[in-house]
């Protein structure tokens, strides 16, 4: 029976469920970011949107700028990802940093990223579009940049910057908390 040492070392996924919502009766997993798009709009505090992806603002920001950028399809997370959702993420990329464009946030002081599973708060696919400085130590804890050595592009933590998981996706890996 796999354990959850399969699970963070990337041995077992779950499936890989995808489910757009249009708010029109649907029978919507049980996820609070699909409200986000679908039944719960005026929940959320909307700072973008097109037909793909919808942008908020963080309920309980870790940083002075802490945007949740999601895409309109349920994707359960980072690591659910394989090399054909690389554009999906080079456009999630370019989205957040015209989010980071309308809050004038130098370069040094922008940071995107993803937590990964068991690591994550919300089991739905979601960016982190933040302007730094955190609010503090424990918050910045919570957002960890390894860089990886020796061929890999990631160190062992449990989040991943956004360049990270493109570059893993875009070689073929997985994205887990060990290095890869």
């Amino acid at each position: 029976m796999p354990g959850l040492f399969d699970w963070i070392f990337g041995r077992l996924r779950p499936s890989h469920h995808k489910f757009r919502a249009t708010g029109e009766g649907d029978s919507l997993p049980s996820c609070i970011f699909c409200g986000a798009y679908s039944t719960n709009r005026s929940e959320f505090n909307i700072v973008w949107e097109d037909e793909e992806f919808v942008a908020f603002r963080d309920i309980n920001p870790s940083a002075q700028h802490h945007i949740q950028l999601i895409p309109k399809t349920h994707i359960e997370s980072v690591k659910e990802l394989s090399k054909k959702d690389v554009d999906m993420l080079r456009r999630m990329e370019e989205i957040g940093q015209s989010i980071l464009d309308m809050f004038n946030a130098p370069v040094s002081r922008r940071k995107m990223g993803f937590h990964i599973p068991p690591f994550n708060s919300v089991n739905h696919l979601h960016l982190h579009v933040q302007v730094l400085p955190y609010k503090s130590l424990a918050r910045r804890l919570k957002y960890p940049s390894i860089r990886g050595l020796g061929g890999y592009d990631k160190g062992f933590s449990w989040f991943a910057e956004i360049g990270q998981a493109i570059r893993i996706l875009d070689k073929g890996h997985r994205v887990t908390i060990v290095p890869c």
